[in-house]
């Protein structure tokens, strides 16, 4: 058992609390993640106060990102110990996200953290710096230099 928020939609109507959630047993391919930190994006805002419909299944815990260890993988690339991040994939939408203390995600998804940043330091830069940084590159894809002058990348 571990605790996390938990989003459900029934005949009662919408609800978020934070609750206690069971583990459940490991997929092929899956990795669970001791999650050390994670972001509040206007996305996981919008699932947790429901005034969006964000959220495709329930129950659901919110949290399009997350860092953390390794717990447990039944995925050729993950051991336990290693450190991962996520951003992503419908995690906090359609599958259960990083606002708990542990989720199990596809390690499909997982991307290995880089040593040269902290938990926290991935966190800072989020899944919103992380899209910047795509847009960015993307733009210098397309023959576009920092002498042409400034750009701004907005979300």
């Amino acid at each position: 058992m571990y605790q996390g928020i938990v989003i459900n939609k029934d005949d009662a109507g919408y609800t978020s609390k934070i609750t206690e959630i069971a583990s459940k047993t490991l997929e092929e391919g899956e990795v669970r993640v001791e999650v050390k930190y994670s972001t509040l994006n206007y996305k996981d805002a919008l699932a947790i106060t429901g005034r969006s419909p964000v959220v495709r299944s329930f129950p659901l815990t919110p949290g399009i990102d997350f860092s953390g260890v390794v717990i447990e993988s039944k995925h050729p690339a993950w051991k336990k110990g290693d450190e991962a991040l996520l951003n992503g994939w419908g995690v906090g939408e359609k599958y259960s996200g990083g606002l708990a203390e542990q989720v199990t995600v596809s390690g499909d998804w997982l991307i290995q953290k880089p040593s040269a940043f902290s938990f926290i330091d991935t966190m800072i830069i989020g899944t919103a710096g992380y899209t910047a940084m795509l847009c960015v590159m993307a733009l210098q894809k397309h023959g576009l230099k920092p002498s042409d002058g400034k750009i701004l990348v907005t979300g």
